[in-house]
């Protein structure tokens, strides 16, 4: 896929274009036979994102019923479109004399190197410097953020990635096996997160992937499980969406959020499509 430097960012399409040109490509997607990447599949995805990118005071809140139901079906879509991309190159990295060396040559690499810097000043200014352990929740094939993090920014902290799919950590154990250094402190869970109870105690800080929980009600609940179970006073870093970039990603709100204390709420208005909501599990 194409990367997306070439952004106006100062213009806004009018809303009924930008939903009946989302609409027409979701219609397309749809009716693809397979949602590998292809010529095919990469230039409606690049596409999607083009539009979806530039800011927008778009409310999804507000949008008729259809639009949300379609809306749903194309933040499956391209989850699923994300996860065999992420799939093939982590598996063509693997077959490099270095995979770790050559993580640069997936087309997003740039996106996961900003958003981790975002991510860790945001800690950072919260009170976060070198957490002993980190849970990061929804890692998938390509766990670039835990590795980008682990690497650049927590040289010290120990990572647990929990995926459900353990073709996903198979292949993403494979890349961190060849930094033997990183491979002692990076283990990789194949569980659902829904059963992980007593454990999400260990953790100072957690990381929950933007597909973790893709519809509104499926987030609510990954939300209050984590809550339930993380310690008092510990650190719940969700990834979210703002405008138009919720047609790629599931958003979460403060109302969704009301248990916990919401230290900040960060809107990139960059190439970064994720926002960050940075939460605190009270203290008794």
């Amino acid at each position: 896929m194409a990367s997306f430097q070439t952004f106006n960012f100062e213009t806004q399409i009018p809303h009924e274009l930008l939903i009946s040109q989302i609409m027409q490509i979701h219609a397309t997607i749809s009716k693809l036979e397979s949602l590998r990447p292809s010529k095919q599949v990469n230039t409606l995805f690049t596409h999607l994102v083009k539009l979806c990118i530039p800011p927008s005071s778009i409310d999804i809140e507000t949008l008729p019923q259809e639009v949300k139901t379609m809306r749903e079906s194309l933040i499956k879509l391209c989850g699923k479109a994300e996860g065999f991309l992420e799939l093939e190159f982590s598996t063509f990295i693997n077959l490099t004399p270095n995979p770790m060396k050559n993580l640069t040559l997936f087309p997003y690499y740039g996106n996961y190197v900003k958003l981790a810097n975002y991510e860790n000043k945001i800690l950072k200014e919260n009170g976060v410097v070198n957490p002993n352990k980190v849970a990061f929740i929804g890692s998938g094939p390509m766990p670039l953020s835990s590795i980008i993090l682990a690497t650049h920014h927590m040289e010290s902290t120990q990572f647990d990635n929990f995926d459900i799919d353990e073709k996903a950590n198979e292949v993403a154990s494979k890349i961190v096996a060849s930094d033997k250094a990183l491979e002692k402190r990076m283990k990789f869970v194949t569980q659902n997160i829904m059963e992980v109870k007593e454990k999400l105690g260990q953790y100072d800080c957690i990381f929950l992937a933007a597909l973790v929980g893709m519809s509104r009600g499926e987030k609510m609940k990954v939300l209050g499980h984590i809550r339930k179970y993380m310690k008092q006073g510990g650190i719940l870093l969700v990834r979210s969406a703002k405008g138009s970039r919720a047609f790629l990603y599931p958003i979460v709100d403060e109302n969704d959020v009301m248990d916990f204390e919401v230290l900040t709420i960060f809107h990139p208005t960059d190439d970064v499509i994720n926002s960050v909501v940075l939460l605190q599990k009270p203290k008794a």
